[in-house]
């Protein structure tokens, strides 16, 4: 199963309501979200539990910190005894790496370039939008679409759709699928910028049959480069056993893109603040060095993360599904942790009133009798 198309698709199915890409992703985001809402849940209750299960956890430590054997055997003993899963709050995180990652490989695949690689998102004005291009990274090189003219490096690499049209001999077309899109394109000879560059595709990459293959003629179809995500559509014509064609090219410049900045930035600061809440918002008594040391990991884990999305290449359309989740994080762990601590004061309150009720009554002695005693 293609993954990266089963998102495309997905994207393209919601575009179709909400109206834009940009909000795709966004709807996106509150439908991931929504669906892990209990596992969100059960994993602030965990939080919660191994914080008042901390003080007993310590003296574990302490009686058996010179037999780590014996310790590991305890502790699940421990564990199993309180039903605690100590990994059970990283499921949410392990659910939506694959969310994650087939977003990624969407947004920077060929077909969705092709289909809406310059969509935008929020626009004030028409040269004036909050993300320009849902598919831009921090740095990247540009070009003008369909111009008969690619912006090259010597370095870039170009690739074709999963299905292409193809003229036959006696006129009519089909579409017909590619065998590995990203290699079924060559570049013929050196690649120059500000000269003509060549290609070809090998009509063994063609899902046909012999007698099909014969009587190809031409075809018509988008290049894109991978790099600059710019996309010519030009006209390969038949030539022997290659479909072969011939652009123009220009030397292209970095681009440095500083609304992707920004998102990075803002994904830097929502990520901070979801820690910083759900970390505050956990109640219970603790470790004072495991809380220092979630303390400390709540303020570099963010830091190193946007470090780190200034050097990889993150799309734009990525960085917003993060801050949108981060946001809807932030939201949950206040309505979740209300919720936790109305029931906790409920369950207070009962065992309360089960203890005056239960409590053994004393009847005062009458000065009366002390008297006559």
């Amino acid at each position: 199963m293609d993954f990266t198309q089963l998102m495309i698709d997905a994207l393209a199915f919601i575009a179709k309501y909400v109206g834009s890409y940009g909000w795709a992703i966004v709807v996106l985001t509150f439908i991931v979200r929504a669906a892990l809402w209990g596992v969100n849940v059960q994993q602030q209750v965990s939080m919660r539990k191994m914080q008042s299960l901390q003080p007993k956890m310590k003296a574990l430590q302490d009686r058996y910190k010179n037999n780590p054997q014996m310790l590991q055997q305890k502790m699940m003993e421990f564990y199993k005894d309180n039903k605690f899963n100590p990994f059970s709050g990283c499921l949410p995180l392990i659910i939506q790496l694959p969310i994650f990652i087939m977003l990624y490989s969407a947004l920077m695949s060929p077909q969705f370039i092709q289909m809406a690689g310059n969509s935008s998102f929020l626009c004030l004005t028409k040269d004036k939008c909050l993300i320009s291009r849902l598919d831009n990274t921090l740095k990247s090189t540009s070009g003008t679409a369909n111009d008969g003219i690619f912006g090259i490096r010597e370095k870039d690499t170009f690739s074709i759709p999963k299905t292409i049209d193809v003229t036959m001999k006696d006129g009519s077309t089909m579409p017909v699928k590619i065998d590995s899109p990203q290699k079924a394109l060559q570049i013929q000879g050196d690649m120059i910028p500000g000269e003509n560059v060549d290609f070809k595709i090998p009509l063994d990459n063609l899902k046909l049959k012999f007698e099909q293959l014969n009587n190809v003629e031409s075809t018509k179809i988008p290049v894109i480069n991978n790099s600059t995500k710019e996309v010519e559509t030009m006209e390969f014509t038949r030539n022997e056993s290659n479909l072969i064609s011939n652009i123009k090219t220009v030397k292209t410049e970095t681009k440095f893109h500083i609304d992707v900045l920004f998102l990075v930035l803002l994904f830097g600061a929502s990520m901070w603040f979801a820690t910083k809440f759900t970390t505050s918002m956990t109640k219970g008594g603790g470790d004072p060095t495991q809380q220092a040391m979630q303390k400390t990991m709540g303020t570099t884990m963010p830091i190193m993360v946007t470090a780190m999305f200034v050097f990889f290449p993150i799309p734009a359309g990525v960085l917003l599904y993060l801050i949108v989740s981060n946001v809807i994080q932030i939201a949950q762990t206040v309505i979740v942790n209300k919720q936790l601590d109305a029931q906790e004061a409920k369950k207070s309150e009962i065992i309360d009133k089960d203890v005056v009720n239960n409590a053994k009554k004393i009847e005062p002695k009458s000065i009366t009798d002390d008297k006559q005693d």
